[in-house]
């Protein structure tokens, strides 16, 4: 069974390094016309995988399968999506007329990748509550 923990661990630290190169790059050529993107690669890319392989860790041992592989794909797609976008329209490499059409569903994806994850991490602590009040448990489960 994949690890969506690890998963997330290790697309979190190729946010970071690639977050982390493009502030370099602005610094060394004294051009932040980037400072968007790097933002959103940095916030959106690294910080909430990140957040996310807590999550998993933590408080997510078993979540569907399929709910979980679908809220991967939604907010590594729309992520990598996103930063395509950004880097092409602050690089002027595009109008925000021809990035536009990228740039929705994009962000949409990751707000529905988020919402999928609230989803998930609701009905693990009602799967816990349920747990913890069912006598059959026995005492552990009360305990944990």
């Amino acid at each position: 069974m994949k690890s969506f923990d690890r998963q997330y661990l290790i697309w979190a630290l190729c946010y970071a390094a690639a977050g982390m190169a493009l502030g370099i790059y602005m610094a060394a050529s004294h051009d932040h016309g980037e400072f968007v993107t790097h933002a959103h690669v940095m916030l959106v890319g690294f910080v909430t995988s990140l957040i996310y392989a807590v999550i998993h860790r933590l408080w997510l041992p078993a979540p569907s399968r399929a709910l979980a592989t679908v809220q991967f794909v939604l907010h590594q797609a729309g992520s990598l999506a996103m930063f395509a976008g950004l880097l092409l329209l602050y690089g002027r490499a595009a109008s925000e007329a021809q990035v536009g059409p990228l740039l929705g569903p994009a962000s949409i994806a990751v707000i529905l990748g988020m919402l999928l994850m609230l989803v998930m991490v609701l009905r693990a602590g009602a799967m816990k509550s349920a747990q913890s009040t069912d006598p059959a448990a026995g005492p552990r489960a009360a305990a944990s």
